[in-house]
């Protein structure tokens, strides 16, 4: 795994991303929460001021809420185009069916596009800060496809700042398993903050562990992990981190 510990990790998030869409992508992965909204605010401004097209590019998202509209305020369907999409001149935005009558249906159905359409060039990942990536929860198998998932109380918790109350917060959610999502050809995770740094370690110097769903980026061929100093600061080795940034070739 690629670490790369700095500043302002919007902005190589943003360099990975760029360059992957102007060679050739035609379709990314898009996290929802507040860790890639930076990176989101930089692409912004790339296709604004520079001239960055997504033309023809598919976008998938990771997850959302069973029981939410996607018009909903607090859907990951509303949110990534409030945030993200609307600004840009993307093609499809793909999202999965929170609504359906079936939720089981739905997970296979849409796990079934992205291999249809895929594979996602690149993924944008955020972690929480028991570990999850999408809403794969700890104990969440490493091999696990799109499925219906429960919340732990501690996420709920965590996005309950996003809704009225905590009682809002749905209890359950499709999301990509964690084999779906590592079926994409480049994983980029963002963590800033302290708050991450017991996560971002976990996820890159402990055990590979369902017990911390981020550690299987370890078995990625192609991962990267964007941190800044407070999200990096219980990573024990974080000066051989900085020196192969520094010359990386």
């Amino acid at each position: 795994m690629e670490v790369v510990i700095v500043d302002h990790p919007e902005q190589v998030m943003a360099d990975i991303v760029e360059n992957a869409v102007r060679g050739g992508a035609k379709t990314i992965g898009l996290a929802t929460g507040s860790s890639p909204l930076a990176t989101y605010d930089e692409l912004i401004r790339r296709h604004r001021d520079e001239g960055l097209s997504f033309a023809g590019v598919n976008a998938f998202l990771l997850d959302e809420y069973v029981g939410l509209v996607p018009t909903h305020p607090e859907s990951y369907a509303r949110f990534i185009r409030d945030k993200f999409t609307d600004h840009i001149d993307i093609g499809d935005v793909h999202s999965p069916d929170g609504m359906a009558p079936d939720s089981r249906i739905a997970a296979d159905a849409y796990d079934a596009l992205i291999a249809e359409v895929g594979p996602v060039d690149v993924q944008i990942l955020g972690i929480g800060s028991n570990g999850h990536i999408g809403f794969n929860e700890p104990s969440s198998s490493l091999t696990s496809r799109t499925r219906i998932k429960t919340l732990t109380e501690k996420t709920r918790q965590d996005n309950a700042r996003f809704f009225d109350s905590f009682d809002e917060v749905p209890m359950h959610v499709i999301t990509q398993g964690l084999g779906t999502i590592c079926d994409a050809k480049h994983l980029i995770l963002v963590a800033t903050g302290s708050g991450k740094a017991a996560a971002v370690a976990a996820a890159v110097e402990g055990p590979l562990s369902a017990s911390c769903p981020a550690s299987v980026l370890q078995l990625h061929r192609h991962a990267t992990m964007v941190v800044d100093p407070a999200a990096a600061a219980d990573l024990k080795d974080a000066d051989y981190y900085k020196y192969v940034w520094a010359n990386k070739p």
